[in-house]
Formats: C-alpha cells, structure tokens, sequence
C-alpha cells in the first residue's frame, strides 16, 4: 500500500505512480489494469479518487478504456519511451538542483554517481 502525502492532491499523486509502473515497465503495454474499486481498495482511497486518476492518464494517452473489458496501458511504445525520459529528466533536475546547493565539483559529482551505480559506497 501507498502512503499518500499532503502536499498534494491523492488523485495526482495515483497518476504519478502509475506513470513510473508504466515507465518502469511493472506495467507493460497491454496490460488490463485493476477494477476502479479493486484499485480503491489497494490504495485505501475513493474509487471517485482513482477514477479521476485514470480518466486523466486516459486523457494524456497513457491508458485505453474498452467498455466492457475495462482499462489498458497504451501500446504506444513512442510515448511510453518519452513517459520515462520525462520522468528521467525530472528526477535529474531534482536531483542537480540539490547538488548545486552543495557548491559541489562536477567532477566530485560524477564520480560519486558513478560509484554509487556501481555499488560502491563513498
């Protein structure tokens, strides 16, 4: 279970969770997601709540709805693959935003990156 935050609204933060499922490929293209209440349930939230989470990743692309077989990851490959680039990018910026309140060396950074990718704790 999610433990959602207050700084933002519940239905946005659904979205952006399964944005990373999607982009992380824990849902891949096709995939039949939960019922509205199976996912209300999960999440410990509305199913109004979830609804409006899925509506709006219907409306940027990201899920299909078949009436009576319910909703789809798209099988867009192109917008999965800009999905992650965005979500790449953002956790970039975030990321080079704290470190330049270090007033760190590039160089120190890369290599501390570098060696935290590889396992090796600096």
């Amino acid at each position: 279970m999610e433990t959602f935050q207050n700084t933002q609204p519940i239905y946005l933060q659904i979205m952006a969770l399964i944005k990373k499922q999607i982009a992380t490929s824990v849902l891949i293209p096709g995939q039949l997601l939960d019922p509205v209440r199976e996912l209300a349930s999960t999440y410990q939230v509305n199913p109004n709540t979830v609804q409006r989470a899925l509506s709006e990743l219907e409306r940027e692309g990201l899920l299909r709805s078949e009436r009576t077989a319910g909703r789809f990851v798209t099988d867009d490959t192109v917008l999965i693959q800009a999905l992650h680039a965005n979500l790449f990018d953002d956790a970039l910026t975030v990321f080079i935003d704290s470190v330049q309140e270090l007033k760190l060396e590039p160089a120190t950074v890369i290599q501390a990156v570098s060696d935290r990718l590889k396992g090796e704790n600096t």
